[in-house]
C-alpha cells in the first residue's frame, strides 16, 4: 500500500461524494435553504474551528467545498497527507449537513444517533475529567466476527471507556448482545463512514466549550485534541481508500489508529494488532490511557459505564424503596475498635427468597467506616458516593439518597448469581479503594427485616440526617475563615478555576465545600486547594485579595479578579459543564436562569447552547454565569445585584426542582410568599413582551428593583 497515494484517493472520493449531495440539495431545496446540526451554538462545528466560518445555508456549502479542495495537495509529503485526512473530516461533515439539511432527522429508521448534541458534551465533561471515563474509543467497520467484536466493545465498557460504533460493527455489537445507549456510554453513530465525523466534531467542541480555543485557529484545536481528548480509532476489515483517508484525519486530530490488517506502521500513530484479545491493551498503550482497576468479587460487570442503566419494570426481579418499601443508606464514623473490617451482614431475607417477580422488600444500608483521619463531616459526602458505587454494577438501579432511596435488581443479574451481598462487596471495595487515606476499617449491614429497617431508621438514621442538616445550616460563608478552589476541569478549560464557599458549590453541582475539604485532606496536593478568607476589598461584591491571588495563580495568569456574588462585575469563570447558566435580561430588570437539559428558546432570543457558547472555558462575561442548579435557592445567588428576587424566568422542570428551597429563600431574605409562583417559564411564554406582561400581573418585585444595568 501506497500510503499517501491511498489518502489522496479517499480524500478525492470524500471530496466527489460532497459535491454530488451538494448540488443535489441546491436542487432540490435552493441555496437559501437553512443547513444546521440540531442543538449546537457552533454551526458545522469542524468547519467553523477550522476556517471561524459560519455555514448557514446550503449556499454556503459550496464555499465549504472550497476549503475541502484547498486542503488536498498531492505532494508526499506528511502534512500534505494529514491535511488530506482532514479535507476528508470536511467533507464528510458536508456529507452529513446534508442529511440534516434533507430531513429533521435523518438517524430515526437506524441504531446511530448521528449528531451529538452540546449538552451531551458538556454532561460527559464531569465525568472526563474525574476519569470516570478514561478515554474515548473509536470502533469503524467490521470485526472478524461478532463474538469478537463484542469482546472487544465491553472489554472498553468493563473500564469506563465511551465506546462510538460506525458502520457493520454495529450490528455485530447487537448479535454479541452488547447494551448499547448514550447511557451505557457505547453509542452508535450511523452505518456510513461519514458518520464518524460527529465524534471528530465532538472532540472539536470540546476545544471550543471547555478550552476557549479561537475559531479559525486550526493548529490550536489540533494541539488541544492531541493533548486534551483522550480518543483513538479502531479500524476494522478491509481498508478502502476512504477509510484510510479518515484514519490521517483522526492521526491529524493527535488519535492513534490500530488495525486488524497489515498496514505501513507508524509508530504511536498508526498500528496493526490483527490479535482480538490484544487490541483494547494495544490501543489504551498507544494513547497512554492508563486504567486503575479494583478487583470486586461479584458475578456482574463493575464499571462506571453502566451508571446511567435503567431497570425497567419487565426487566426488574427485585425492587427497594420508591415510595413501596421503605428503604435508606447512611454511612456513620465509628472509632476504631467499634468496627469488624470487611463484614458484611445481611439482617433478613435475601432476594433469592423472592418467589413472584417482580419482588419488593424494605431495604436498609447501613456503612460503618473508622480511620485515624477520619472526620464526622466527611459522611455525606462518603454516602453521597453509594449513589455511585451501585449504579455501576451492571444490573442495579440506584436513585435518590438518605432515606427516600430507590433501587432495583435485574432479571439477568440474579440470573448470574447477584445477591445482597455483593452490594455490600462493592461498596467495601471502593470505600478503602477511593477514601483510603481517612477510611481504614470498614463494615456493611444489610438489612431486609422490615421491623428493624423502620426501628433504626428512626433510631439512627433520622437523628443523624436532622444533626447534618442543621451543620449544613449553620455552613455559610461567614461562618468559616477557608474557602476552596477546584481546577478539576482545568484538563479540559487551561483558564478555569471554580472557587467553593459554603453556599456556592462548584458549578459542575458535583462539588460542594464539604466535597472540597474532604477531598483536600483525601488528596492534600490535588485540584482543591484552601484559600484563606483574608484581604476583604468588597463584601458586598464577595471580592477578597486572597481569593484574587489564588485564582491567578492557578489560572496561569488568565483571570486576575473575580467576584463571588456578583453577575455583572468580574463573575467567576465557567468550565463548560456547569449545570445551568443564568443571563441578563434587561427589559424585565432581571436574570433568567436555563438548565442543559432544557432545548428550547429563552425569552432572551437563545437556547442554552447559544447562551452557554458565550461564556465557558474560563472566560468572564459580565451578564452570564454558569453555575450548578443547587446555587439557585443560595442566598449569595447574585446578591450583589438583589439576589435572587432577580429571577424572572426558568424552564418549568428546573423551576419545580428548586421550588421548595427557592421559596424558603425568597420569604426569609426578602418577605416574599410563593416567590416560585411569580416566576415565568415556558408553558406560559419565551416571548419576551407576554414574558414581561406575566411579570407585571404577578407584580414581580424586580420590576421595581433599581435598574440593573
Amino acid at each position: 500500500m501506497n500510503l499517501f497515494q491511498t489518502v489522496f484517493t479517499g480524500s478525492n472520493q470524500a471530496l466527489q461524494a460532497a459535491q454530488g449531495v451538494v448540488k443535489q440539495i441546491i436542487e432540490e431545496k435552493g441555496r437559501d435553504h437553512k443547513v444546521a446540526f440540531p442543538d449546537t451554538a457552533y454551526f458545522l462545528p469542524v468547519i467553523y474551528a477550522a476556517t471561524g466560518i459560519k455555514i448557514k445555508t446550503v449556499g454556503d456549502l459550496e464555499g465549504a467545498l472550497d476549503i475541502v479542495k484547498s486542503l488536498i495537495v498531492e505532494e508526499e509529503k506528511l502534512e500534505n497527507v494529514l491535511n488530506s485526512g482532514l479535507s476528508t473530516a470536511v467533507s464528510a461533515e458536508i456529507i452529513e449537513a446534508v442529511k440534516y439539511a434533507s430531513q429533521e432527522n435523518p438517524y430515526e429508521n437506524e441504531p446511530g444517533i448521528g449528531f451529538v448534541s452540546d449538552p451531551i458534551i458538556r454532561s460527559l465533561g464531569v465525568p472526563l475529567v474525574t476519569g470516570d471515563i478514561p478515554g474515548v474509543a473509536v470502533l469503524l467497520g467490521e470485526a472478524v466476527d461478532s463474538e469478537s467484536a463484542g469482546k472487544v466493545i465491553k472489554d472498553y465498557q468493563s473500564k469506563g471507556l465511551l465506546t462510538f460504533l460506525t458502520g457493520k460493527i454495529i450490528d455485530q455489537a447487537v448479535e454479541a448482545g452488547v447494551k448499547m445507549g448514550l447511557e451505557l456510554r457505547v453509542i452508535p453513530l450511523g452505518y456510513d463512514v461519514t458518520s464518524v465525523i460527529h465524534v471528530v466534531s465532538v472532540a472539536i467542541r470540546a476545544a471550543l466549550i471547555f478550552g476557549n480555543v479561537e475559531p479559525g485557529k486550526l493548529n490550536d484545536f489540533l494541539t488541544y485534541t492531541k493533548n486534551r481528548v483522550p480518543a483513538f480509532v479502531n479500524a476494522f476489515g478491509p481498508l478502502s481508500e476512504l477509510v484510510v483517508s479518515c484514519g490521517a484525519g483522526a492521526i491529524a486530530l493527535g488519535f492513534p489508529v490500530i488495525c486488524d490488517t497489515e498496514v505501513p506502521e507508524v509508530p504511536t500513530c498508526l498500528l496493526t494488532q490483527k490479535d482480538y484479545d490484544k487490541t483494547v491493551k494495544t490501543s489504551l498503550e498507544a494513547r497512554n490511557i492508563k486504567i486503575k482497576v479494583t478487583e470486586i468479587p461479584i458475578p456482574v460487570a463493575f464499571a462506571a459505564a453502566f451508571e446511567g442503566e435503567r431497570i425497567r419494570k419487565d426487566d426488574m426481579f427485585a425492587e427497594f424503596g420508591g415510595s413501596k418499601t421503605p428503604s435508606w443508606e447512611l454511612v456513620v464514623a465509628r472509632d476504631m475498635g467499634e468496627v469488624e473490617d470487611h463484614k458484611i451482614e445481611i439482617i433478613g431475607p435475601d432476594i433469592d427468597t423472592i418467589t413472584e417477580t417482580p419482588g419488593r422488600l424494605p431495604l436498609a444500608v447501613l456503612v460503618e467506616v473508622a480511620g485515624k483521619n477520619m472526620q464526622e463531616d466527611f459522611e455525606p459526602v462518603l454516602e453521597r458516593r453509594l449513589h455511585y458505587f451501585m449504579n455501576y454494577i451492571e444490573g442495579v438501579m440506584h436513585v435518590g439518597q438518605r432515606n427516600i432511596t430507590w433501587i432495583r435488581i435485574g432479571k439477568d443479574a440474579y440470573a448470574k448469581g447477584f445477591r445482597l451481598k455483593h452490594i455490600g462487596e462493592v461498596i467495601y471495595a471502593k470505600m478503602l479503594d477511593e477514601f483510603d487515606s481517612v477510611v481504614d476499617k470498614c463494615q456493611i449491614t444489610i438489612i431486609t427485616d422490615e421491623q428493624k429497617v423502620k426501628e433504626l431508621l428512626s433510631k439512627d438514621a433520622e437523628p443523624k440526617y436532622i444533626a447534618r442538616d442543621e451543620r449544613l445550616a449553620s455552613l455559610v460563608d461567614e461562618s468559616v475563615d477557608t474557602f476552596y478552589t477546584c481546577n478539576l476541569c482545568q484538563s479540559f478549560a487551561p483558564a478555569h478555576v471554580c472557587v467553593v464557599t459554603p453556599e456556592r458549590l462548584g458549578l459542575c453541582g458535583a462539588v460542594s465545600w464539604l466535597d472540597a475539604k474532604a477531598t483536600k485532606e483525601l488528596d492534600p496536593h490535588g485540584p482543591c486547594q484552601p484559600i484563606k478568607k483574608d484581604g476583604l476589598e468588597d463584601e458586598t461584591l464577595g471580592i477578597w485579595n486572597e481569593v484574587n491571588k489564588a485564582v491567578e495563580e492557578i489560572s496561569q495568569g488568565a483571570v486576575s479578579r473575580v467576584t463571588l456574588y456578583s453577575l455583572l462585575v468580574d463573575p467567576m469563570t465557567s468550565c463548560g459543564c456547569f449545570e445551568c447558566i443564568c443571563g441578563i435580561m434587561p427589559e424585565a430588570n432581571g436574570v433568567v436562569i436555563v438548565n442543559r437539559e432544557f432545548g428550547g428558546q429563552t425569552p432572551v432570543g437563545m437556547t442554552f447552547g447559544e447562551l452557554a457558547s458565550m461564556t465557558g472555558g474560563g472566560v468572564q462575561t459580565p451578564g452570564f454565569m454558569g453555575h450548578g442548579r443547587h446555587f439557585i435557592a443560595s442566598r449569595k445567588f447574585i446578591s450583589a445585584e438583589g439576589g435572587v428576587q432577580r429571577i424572572v424566568w426558568m424552564p418549568k422542570e428546573l423551576k419545580e426542582y428548586v421550588a421548595e428551597k427557592l421559596n424558603a429563600t425568597a420569604k426569609a431574605e426578602f418577605g416574599i410568599e410563593n416567590f416560585v409562583d411569580m416566576i415565568c417559564d415556558e408553558t406560559i411564554s419565551t416571548d419576551s413582551e407576554e414574558v414581561l406582561n406575566f411579570l407585571t400581573e404577578k407584580g414581580h418585585p424586580a420590576l421595581v428593583m433599581d435598574p440593573m444595568m
